[in-house]
């Protein structure tokens, strides 16, 4: 039996629309660059930037940013905190699910 849910303990800075998006792609990958992220989440540079930076200070994701070749390079992806945040994010939202369904008589 799943716990009942409260909309309350939902992490707020996972459950924006973007920040979800961010948060679910790179929970399947080690790391991807900015380019990568923006395409796959169809935000503006702007709007990606000051949600990844949330996500960093959150603790959530690294931000690594380097040269390749003479090429400006950023890479992010999710920190253990990150990832275990996104884990127990989809656990509420499975519970919410779960208590959704309707239950036999």
């Amino acid at each position: 039996m799943t716990e009942a849910f409260d909309p309350q303990s939902l992490d707020d800075l996972i459950h924006g629309k973007l920040r979800l998006s961010i948060m679910a792609y790179l929970s399947g990958v080690e790391r991807a660059s900015f380019n990568e992220i923006k395409a796959r989440t169809k935000a503006t540079d702007g709007n990606l930037s000051v949600n990844l930076r949330k996500l960093e200070e959150a603790g959530y994701a690294f931000i690594e940013k380097r040269f390749e070749g003479r090429k400006p390079l950023t890479e992010a992806g999710l920190t253990e905190a990150g990832r275990s945040a996104w884990i127990g994010y989809l656990d509420q939202m499975a519970s919410l699910l779960d208590q959704s369904r309707p239950k036999p008589h």
